[in-house]
Order: structure tokens, then C-alpha cells, then sequence
């Protein structure tokens, strides 16, 4: 038994003890020949390289996946037996592998390791911060093949696809309500819970949507960025400008229920006409 002098750890022999003390000094004395990153034991390097050369060796015998290392097949392997061996600590979430576990952890931590060299945004995932790097290169290689539509990650294209689908896979629990994203049903079940996150800082108005506050502030700048095309009137909300619209396209998409005739007036008849949308004016 060999004991670290830094931290009194065991090691079975002095080779193990090399590795660990590698932990203390930061040595990395195998580079890959490709990219130059550089590792501290020979068996990561050659994990690495399998990146490079796209051998997968590691096959699963249920589907068609493979994985560069076997630690990767056990984690999907998880995936048919359904064992979330990982839990978190601060909530009931469990996972299959401890890195999916480290990367939800840091929603409870708020940390966010991973910078945009650009604008200097910060991620708490990698897959996160390439998705944004996209924005500024403008790539999207994640087509869809129903329409022309192209997506700058794989979670967008999903997303996206649910339109051609009808899918809607989150439903409240409340009023079983469905929904076709996470976000959406999150912002819904505040109807119930009557949540009202996002707060004005002029006014204290609260609001359950980021969006709902962003629309509000303007009523106290006076910013009105939607401008109708033909008359040019302006407008702080994209609904305001869409009922606007109607007065100059006519167009009246609230019919009457009742059995009252197009145009009465008359409601001396105790039947009260429905305003149709372009009598609605959004704000001045």
C-alpha cells in the first residue's frame, strides 16, 4: 500500500499512486496527435481518439447503438431496464449516469461553467452553449422534412416538428389541458396556482409570463415596436397590431351564435350584437 503524502489516500501500488498524484500536480503527459488536448492517464487518451476515428466498439444488444466506451453502454443500457441508480440530493430527480446528474445539479446551484467567447452569455450545459454559438454563426443543420424550416439544434427541431405532429406530450395534472412544450405547461399551471413570478419594478405589477412584463414596461417607456404597414400607427403589442389590421382587411372572424340577422342593431329585441374585433383599438 502506497499512501499520497498530500492527502493520505491509499493506493494498491506506485503505479496507482503516480496517476493519483497527477490529481495534485495537473499533469497531463498524453496529447492527443489530432487536437492536442492532453490527458492524464493513457486509457482516456485512447477513449479520446475514438472521437477522431469514429470507432464505436461498444455495441448494445437490444438496439443498434454503440458507444465509444463502456461506460457510456452502461449508461444506456439504463435506458431499456429503466435503473436511475443517480439521485439528486436536493429534489426526487434520478437520472442514469452521474454526469446527467452533475448537469442537473447545477439548477439548484445556479452555476454556469460554460461561456460564449462572443457575447459572454453563460450556459449551465456544453449542448447548450453550442446551440447559442449557432446564433451567431447562423448555422442550422437540423432540417425538417415535412417544410423548409431548419433548426439550430436537435430539442428546436423536436419542437418544431410537434406542429406537423399535433403532438402535445405535457398535460396539466389540474385540467389535463396538453401541451406541445415543457415551458408552455409551466407557464399554464400558474393559472392555478395563481403564481405571479415576473414584477414590474416601476409599478410592482406582477405577471405570470416574461413575456406579459416585457409588453407592460412599455406602457411605461412609451416603445411601440410594431408599426402597422399601412396606415403607420404603432403599437406596443404584436395582438394589439393584428386586431388593428382588421379595420383595414375587414375582416371579422367572431360571428354571433345567436339567430339575430348580419348588421342588427336592434337591442330592443334582447339580442345584443357582438362587436366585431375591429371596433377593438389597441393602445394609444
Amino acid at each position: 500500500m502506497k499512501v499520497c503524502p498530500l492527502c493520505c489516500k491509499q493506493c494498491a501500488s506506485p503505479s496507482a499512486l503516480v496517476l493519483h498524484m497527477r490529481k495534485h500536480t495537473g499533469e497531463k503527459p498524453y496529447e492527443c496527435a489530432v487536437c492536442q488536448k492532453k490527458f492524464s492517464k493513457a486509457g482516456d487518451l485512447r477513449m479520446h481518439l475514438r472521437k477522431h476515428t469514429g470507432e464505436k466498439p461498444f455495441e448494445c444488444t437490444e438496439c443498434n447503438y454503440k458507444s465509444t466506451t463502456a461506460g457510456g453502454l452502461r449508461s444506456h443500457l439504463r435506458k431499456h431496464t429503466g435503473e436511475k441508480p443517480f439521485q439528486c440530493s436536493e429534489c426526487n430527480y434520478k437520472c442514469v449516469n452521474a454526469a446527467v446528474l452533475r448537469d442537473h445539479l447545477r439548477k439548484h446551484t445556479g452555476e454556469k461553467p460554460y461561456e460564449c467567447m462572443v457575447c459572454r452569455k453563460k450556459f449551465s450545459l456544453l449542448g447548450s452553449l453550442r446551440s447559442h454559438l449557432r446564433t451567431h454563426t447562423g448555422q442550422k443543420p437540423y432540417g425538417c422534412t415535412e417544410c423548409h424550416i431548419k433548426c439550430n439544434s436537435a430539442g428546436n427541431l423536436v419542437k418544431h416538428l410537434r406542429k406537423h405532429t399535433g403532438e402535445r406530450p405535457f398535460e396539466c395534472t389540474k385540467c389535463h389541458k396538453t401541451f406541445k412544450q415543457t415551458g408552455c405547461l409551466r407557464m399554464h399551471l400558474r393559472t392555478h396556482t395563481g403564481m405571479k413570478p415576473f414584477e414590474c419594478t416601476k409599478c410592482h405589477k406582477t405577471f405570470t409570463q416574461a413575456g406579459s412584463l416585457r409588453v407592460h414596461l412599455r406602457t411605461h417607456t412609451g416603445e411601440k415596436p410594431y408599426e402597422c404597414t399601412e396606415c403607420h400607427r404603432r403599437f406596443s403589442a404584436t395582438g394589439s397590431l393584428r386586431k388593428h389590421l382588421q379595420k383595414h382587411t375587414g375582416e371579422k372572424p367572431y360571428e354571433c351564435t345567436q339567430t339575430c340577422q348580419s348588421g342588427n342593431n336592434d337591442t330592443s329585441s334582447g339580442r345584443e350584437e357582438i362587436p366585431a374585433p375591429a371596433a377593438l383599438s389597441g393602445p394609444r
